[in-house]
């Protein structure tokens, strides 16, 4: 699209004239004009960015959309229909780029599935990989009524609803890479969207975020990591990845070890501005930063070389990985409590191998203990944080 945009707006320039006068200017007239016509060609493709809304492209999603095809066409600007023909899109991608780094062999099983009550999913889970010991990435688009249980978690969460039991939709992406090589790290993300209604009332948000599980500290990755998610933010509020990184080291915390469960990333819950559609472009940013932000460095350690030590302290990692899903997550305990849950996909986050071993302490001074530190005092990756003022 960015090319067509470029030549329909150098021929704009047939105001200058004739290439001949235009080669005669001096070269600061010609750089001027071109770099016009670049600036138009941007602006005209950020605008018709904008504007785009998802298509439905049937041969390029894992398996057939759980909404049949007639109601997602009649349908096209609900903000339903729009956020499943994303989260089919990122599926996509995403299983492919993991695909490409993997042996010729190793595919994604794809297993499409529906619920009594309303919608369904799609779990696409690759294991015993070169690469990636097991990777899941799950799309649901499920609705029906929230169980009193479900409302009293969001209750809790200050959404102030009258009813008992709520009408509802939900939609997400929700994906997590356990590899092979205890150099490569895992990562985790999920984005989503829920309606509520209450009375006759429609109350709508979205949540997610992205982050990084490493078992070795790299703290160049930690930065590319960070500063992909930042310029994905930054995009649409520069406030946004300061106050969702936060949210982020806040929120994954193992509170009973006193330890983050990783470095990090972003994280947010309800957000319902500054209006849904602009919302919605910031949840596609985000996951759109995803494959950018991690491929990278599953290309760069996949053939890293390690030994029984490092693969030991992984499982161990793991463990703790685990602890967090089953006792913390919120996500987690929200599918448990929907009706008709579909166990297997709402635990295709935990690894296929983990290990808890009583009282572990790394070494001082190891590469164990370094990671630790970090993972018990946040680090501030992109240096951006204020400091704070000392009194005189």
């Amino acid at each position: 699209m960015s090319y067509k945009v470029a030549i329909r707006s150098f021929k704009t320039l047939s105001y200058l004239g004739s290439y001949k006068k235009i080669r005669d200017r001096p070269i600061r007239y010609y750089c001027a004009a071109v770099l016009g016509a670049g600036y138009v060609a941007y602006k005209e493709f950020k605008r018709n960015k904008a504007e785009m809304k998802e298509l439905i492209y049937l041969k390029n999603y894992m398996a057939e959309p759980i909404t049949p095809l007639h109601q997602l066409q009649k349908n096209q600007d609900d903000m339903k229909t729009q956020m499943e023909l994303l989260i089919m899109r990122i599926q996509a991608e995403f299983c492919r780029a993991l695909e490409k780094e993997e042996d010729e062999e190793a595919k994604f099983k794809v297993d499409r599935w529906t619920r009594k009550e309303g919608g369904g999913g799609i779990t696409c889970v690759l294991q015993d990989g070169r690469v990636f010991e097991k990777a899941g990435v799950n799309i649901s688009v499920v609705s029906g009524r929230l169980p009193p249980a479900a409302v009293q978690q969001m209750k809790s969460r200050g959404k102030n609803f009258e009813s008992k039991e709520l009408p509802f939709f939900a939609a997400g992406v929700s994906a997590v890479i356990h590899p092979r090589n205890p150099m490569v790290p895992t990562i985790h993300f999920n984005y989503r969207y829920f309606e509520v209604k209450d009375k006759n009332e429609v109350h709508w948000w979205f949540g997610g975020g992205t982050d990084l599980t490493p078992y070795y500290l790299n703290e160049e990755d930690a930065v590319h990591f960070h500063l992909t998610l930042k310029h994905a933010c930054d995009t649409h509020d520069p406030s946004y990845y300061d106050r969702f990184k936060k949210w982020c080291d806040d929120y994954f915390t193992i509170t009973h070890r006193g330890e983050r469960r990783g470095v990090g990333g972003i994280f947010f819950d309800d957000v319902d501005s500054p209006d849904q559609d602009r919302a919605f472009g910031f949840v596609t940013s985000c996951a759109e930063a995803v494959i950018p932000s991690y491929i990278p460095l599953v290309k760069k350690h996949k053939d890293d070389a390690y030994g029984y030590h490092e693969r030991q302290w992984q499982l161990l990692r793991r463990g703790r990985y685990v602890e967090f899903n089953l006792i913390y997550d919120r996500g987690t305990k929200f599918g448990l409590h929907t009706p008709e849950a579909r166990y297997e996909s709402i635990l295709m986050s935990l690894p296929l191998n983990a290990k808890w071993e009583y009282m572990h302490e790394p070494q001082p001074n190891s590469a164990e203990e370094k990671l630790m530190k970090v993972l018990k005092e946040p680090r501030d990756w992109l240096n951006i944080e204020k400091p704070k003022s000392t009194a005189a």
